[in-house]
């Protein structure tokens, strides 16, 4: 696809062109962050660099006026941000999906099968999500974030590395996560984190969004990991879901504590970047429950105060 026909492509949150345009991000995306040595024309790297840039910009914009109406009114002060911050755990897009409950207590191997293969493929590594976040940020909000990272990292162990966790579950299913497999609303939650991580411009809004994940993630991590045990899926493969579900509590309050509150004691306009990033990560998160209740045909509704 020609550089001008696919930014074109970028404003599209539904329908063909959406999924056209994530799927082509999803495939530059891979290229673009595999490390390389120098070769080929590096004028026509530079250039199709530009051009991926431009189109992830508008997209991230697209979406960015989509949520406007829920980001308004974001506090600017810690104690007031941080209490609207948390609430988003509860009431925020996608929270309390009905899809959960169904993964932990009905869903099939084929139907658990198919829900890794769209969760894999919007995973962009929390580790490098973090790992570019980081850059240059203020020292307190710094020395977490590298706590975090350290996590993910098993500590130096290769055994306790998360990213690997979630690999050897997906080989146990047989998953076979190709872009061209997945929903687009997956690519797009991958996409949406790399954008934010990987742009500078968004920097607060991919702390905005690391925050939400942690915060929002372990009550998720519990139903899916309650659905592989009752699937008789060994302790080993659930290894990612049973961890998440416990550490990422622990997370979240040193990142809320050591992270959004030092960056928004220290300059009170980064609330509000922070909180738009929280409400994309949600916004797309609550975008794939729909989208895979739809394949799973599920008669559900998400309760009305998270449907945003």
């Amino acid at each position: 696809m020609r550089d001008p026909d696919w930014i074109a492509l970028a404003p599209a949150l539904n329908g063909v062109a959406f999924e056209r345009f994530q799927r082509e991000l999803c495939r530059r995306n891979g290229a673009r962050l595999e490390p390389l040595t120098p070769s080929g024309d590096w004028r026509a790297d530079v250039h199709a660099r530009a051009a991926l840039a431009e189109a992830e910009i508008a997209y991230v914009e697209s979406v960015r006026e989509a949520i406007a109406p829920f980001v308004a009114n974001i506090p600017s002060e810690a104690d007031a941000f941080l209490s609207w911050y948390e609430r988003l755990a509860e009431n925020g897009p996608g929270q309390n999906d009905p899809l959960f409950p169904w993964l932990e207590r009905l869903a099939s191997f084929e139907d658990m099968k198919w829900f890794l293969e769209q969760e894999v493929s919007g995973e962009a590594g929390f580790d490098d999500l973090v790992a570019l976040t980081q850059i240059k940020m203020p020292q307190t909000p710094k020395l977490e974030m590298a706590r975090n990272y350290w996590d993910e990292m098993g500590r130096g162990n290769a055994q306790g590395m998360h990213g690997p966790m979630l690999t050897r579950l997906a080989a146990y299913f047989g998953v076979d996560a190709q872009p061209e497999r997945v929903c687009p609303e997956s690519l797009a939650l991958g996409n949406m984190m790399v954008a934010l991580a990987s742009n500078r411009r968004y920097a607060f809004h991919s702390i905005g969004a690391l925050g939400a994940i942690e915060m929002t993630a372990p009550g998720r991590a519990i139903q899916v990991e309650h659905g592989l045990r009752r699937l008789k899926v060994p302790g080993k493969q659930r290894q990612y879901f049973s961890l998440h579900a416990i550490l990422d509590v622990k997370h979240s309050e040193a990142w809320n504590r050591e992270v959004l509150r030092p960056l928004v004691e220290e300059d009170p306009r980064r609330a509000q970047a922070i909180g738009e990033g929280a409400v994309l990560r949600l916004w797309h998160g609550a975008r794939c429950f729909e989208r895979y209740r739809r394949h799973f045909r599920l008669q559900m509704e998400p309760p009305r105060e998270a449907a945003a």
